[in-house]
């Protein structure tokens, strides 16, 4: 009888985590699988100089972009652990609140002052991160568009993780997804000038970009404003300042925005070495990134999950329930995520020749492919357990984690791969391993402690 009952609680964590997560993949898969085509239509533009120029211009673009997405996320886990607090506990009035403060808190404090930094120091900026002049040339009009989607991308990017925080999942799926396709059918248009429209290469890549974050934002203030589920914001309700929101959002938000900051830190760090050996390299680079992030979707996805199914039990104060839930997403994650790595090693050259036929980035990128490979049962690992803890509102350990991982030790190896012994673009992945297993150790060690159960929200 008990074998039984453990059975069907065996099935219910992982029908709940499914649930949850599945739709999240599908969102994240096809958004990368989408930007993955952007990528391949850049490397296909005829003239071979410009095509290498753009992609390297993107990859520039997307560090800076990255940092304020990252900033405004770091907030954003805040608010989905609180929701899913909130739901587990059965506060459902208390749910508005924390929307308001998350969109108002991440416009005023983060997303107008850089989008501002960002359009008066274009050029400067894609200066100091390693662009060469070519890319510059090409990618600062690009650049600038983005900016504007930045905005737009900001705020839905706290909805949905407002939304993720009560589970839903499906919705932010449904919309990014018709954004995603927009911004697909946009880029062929206006990269190559198709049906009559001008033919504006990377930067049309950018305007397409900017338009299908301005619908998803249409597509998700109307969602919010009408719903019937827990997630509502009513205008007339006026804004009231709630000090327990903002103890929770500094005590959550602020170890996860120091986990950002030192992982863009590093990051450009790490990018300033790779970008120093020259726009070809930084192409190949900025390609296997870009099949990179594909392989984080598995991770990313159960994480999610882990976060909202952790934050829920605790808030029921359910303990055992929500180590269940981190167990057995990690171990689906894994299993998609090692399916992956099986692809990359053995077919690396096939998918990046999807890219590029430049034979000299297909040699380099197929082989830092197979390192990416080794990668993954330990950058999966780590995502989903990262994810479940931050769901339990511990982000100090998170972001031990990347300070270690990616500001000291990638740093590091990287110098040395790259600058002391000449390795070349093949030593700096090699360090993005180094960084990923040390990530990894520190994750697992802290989830083994269980002390992340008694993190208390109010």
């Amino acid at each position: 009888m008990e074998e039984c009952d453990e059975k069907k609680q065996v099935k219910k964590i992982k029908d709940d985590v499914l649930k949850i997560a599945l739709p999240v993949l599908v969102e994240l898969f096809l958004g990368t699988l989408f930007g993955m085509i952007d990528m391949m239509m850049l490397g296909r533009i005829k003239n071979p100089q410009i095509a290498a120029a753009s992609i390297a211009a993107v990859g520039i673009t997307n560090q800076p972009l990255f940092i304020g997405l990252s900033l405004v996320q770091a907030l954003n886990v805040g608010g989905t652990a609180m929701v899913a607090r909130y739901v587990g506990s059965k506060k459902y009035d208390r749910i508005e609140t924390v929307i308001k403060h998350v969109v108002l808190l991440n416009l005023v404090l983060l997303v107008i002052p850089l989008f501002i930094f960002g359009m008066v120091f274009t050029e400067k900026i894609m200066a100091f991160l390693g662009a060469e002049q070519d890319a510059i040339q090409v990618g600062h009009n690009y650049f600038k568009v983005v900016m504007i989607g930045f905005i737009f991308q900001a705020f839905n990017l706290s909805i949905s993780a407002v939304l993720r925080g009560i589970g839903d999942t499906k919705t932010p799926m449904k919309i990014n997804l018709k954004a995603n396709m927009v911004n697909v059918i946009g880029n062929a248009l206006l990269i190559y000038g198709l049906l009559g429209f001008p033919k504006l290469g990377v930067t049309g890549a950018g305007i397409s970009t900017c338009l299908s974050q301005i619908i998803a934002s249409i597509f998700l203030g109307r969602y919010i404003l009408k719903t019937d589920s827990v997630v509502k914001v009513n205008l007339k309700n006026p804004f009231k300042y709630d000090k327990n929101i903002i103890y929770n959002l500094i005590k959550i938000g602020v170890p996860a925005s120091l986990e950002q900051i030192a992982f863009r830190v590093g990051v450009l760090l790490f990018v300033k070495m790779v970008a120093s050996l020259g726009t070809v390299a930084f192409a190949t680079h900025q390609i296997c990134l870009n099949i990179l992030g594909l392989s984080f979707t598995p991770g990313q996805a159960f994480g999610i999950a882990a976060s909202s199914l952790v934050g829920k039990s605790l808030g029921a104060n359910e303990l055992y329930e929500a180590e269940n839930y981190i167990k057995q997403s990690r171990k689906i994650g894994s299993i998609i995520s090692t399916t992956m790595a099986v692809l990359f090693f053995f077919f690396g050259a096939q998918i990046v020749s999807l890219y590029t036929q430049d034979p000299e980035i297909i040699k380099s990128a197929s082989t830092i492919l197979k390192v990416i490979a080794f990668v993954q049962p330990f950058q999966s690992s780590q995502l989903i357990i990262a994810g479940g803890l931050r769901g339990a509102g511990d982000t100090v350990w998170t972001l031990v984690a990347t300070f270690v991982g990616v500001l000291i030790l990638r740093v590091l190896f990287a110098y040395l791969f790259v600058n002391v012994l000449g390795m070349g673009l093949i030593g700096a992945w090699i360090a993005m391993f180094v960084d990923q297993f040390a990530r990894w150790i520190v994750i697992y060690i802290r989830f083994g402690t269980g002390k992340w159960k008694y993190i208390s929200i109010r």
